[in-house]
């Protein structure tokens, strides 16, 4: 039998060989199961009896310098390590389930940083993308619900701008997912009085070409990125709503005048990550085929609302977009014709939009 520091040095090798992107240990009545999420699919793995698990839990919770003894309250840590030679941050959760205390750990990889030319499954979307970097201040949102990949574009724009440009780029994290050597990064620490307003108007005092947020939560945040974009800075950043039309209403909402929204907002996009096609499998594939590395399992489908359409959207002339706007039911429609999205995937977002 294993004991609890090499089972779970063992499951976070066998995660990461198996390039899954959590760990979830959930509580049940006799036992708590481990499953790893392996492209969106949560995939059973293993059941360890309770005493088992608070032993692990307990483990993981040490590492990471948290509460041990509080199982009431959740619990949020990180820990760095390494596999097979390659440096590992874990970001840890704890909630105070029933039965038993329930963790999730999400695996985030340093090396793990994909190239623009490859997180969007067509080719043009990626150009616009990349030629946004251009401008020398104004404000770009990336919205889209969680796990669809906007900080996995933020940080691979932001690589790209390292190869095209030579800028100062600081950004504001919560939590920093993945260490970029080219990038400033700064990590809000609420405790210790680094929110995102507070944070945001200490960059601006350091000079920096482009600024990243890693999302606008409330007005004043959003005011103080409003301000960033006019005093020329470029600033990006990422929202939580349902398309990009959404993201230009919320500024809005958080009392930015429309004057303010025109002159500074370069482009908003919505995105969603789709699986695509396996060449191998054709339907669904079997949990071996995702460790895989040549084999492409997940894209991302973009809409974009860039230039006039923003002032259309504004001032309520929607109608005037259609023959320009390309929407994420449109983008999806066209890689299920192509043969590179599975049919489901459509159905999915027929449902998300229904249930918003």
């Amino acid at each position: 039998m294993l004991s609890i520091e090499a089972l779970a040095n063992q499951l976070i090798r066998d995660a990461v060989e198996q390039n899954a992107t959590d760990i979830h240990l959930v509580p049940r009545q006799k036992e708590s199961i481990i499953q790893f999420r392996i492209a969106n699919h949560l995939l059973f793995k293993r059941s360890i009896n309770p005493k088992e698990s608070d032993k692990l839990i307990s483990h993981f919770k040490f590492t990471a310098a948290m509460d041990i003894g509080e199982r009431r309250k959740p619990q949020n840590g990180s820990i760095t390590t390494t596999v097979n030679g390659q440096y590992i941050g874990l970001r840890l959760s704890t909630l105070p389930s029933h039965p038993h205390e329930s963790l999730v750990i999400r695996i985030l990889q340093d090396n793990n940083m994909l190239p623009m030319s490859t997180i969007s499954l067509f080719p043009k979307v990626t150009k616009k993308l990349i030629s946004l970097l251009k401008h020398a201040h104004g404000l770009i949102i990336l919205t889209g619900p969680t796990g669809s990949g906007k900080t996995t574009t933020l940080y691979s724009l932001l690589n790209e701008n390292a190869h095209l440009y030579q800028r100062n780029v600081i950004s504001l994290e919560d939590p920093i997912e993945k260490t970029q050597d080219n990038v400033l990064q700064i990590q809000v620490n609420e405790k210790a009085g680094i929110t995102y307003s507070t944070g945001l108007k200490a960059i601006l005092r350091h000079d920096p070409d482009i600024i990243m947020v890693g999302e606008i939560r409330d007005a004043e945040t959003a005011h103080i990125a409003i301000r960033a974009s006019l005093t020329g800075h470029l600033v990006l950043t990422t929202m939580h709503t349902r398309d990009a039309k959404g993201a230009i209403h919320r500024l809005v909402e958080f009392g930015i005048n429309e004057i303010e929204i025109e002159q500074t907002l370069i482009a908003v996009t919505a995105q969603r990550l789709v699986e695509l096609v396996c060449p191998y499998c054709g339907g669904k594939c079997k949990p071996q085929c995702y460790r895989l590395e040549n084999r492409m399992k997940r894209a991302t489908v973009f809409e974009m609302i860039t230039g006039s359409m923003i002032k259309d959207i504004l001032y309520h002339r929607t109608t005037s977009i259609n023959g320009k706007y390309v929407s994420l039911g449109s983008s999806i429609s066209k890689g299920i014709a192509l043969g590179f999205i599975k049919e489901e995937e459509y159905e999915r977002w027929i449902y998300d939009e229904e249930k918003s």
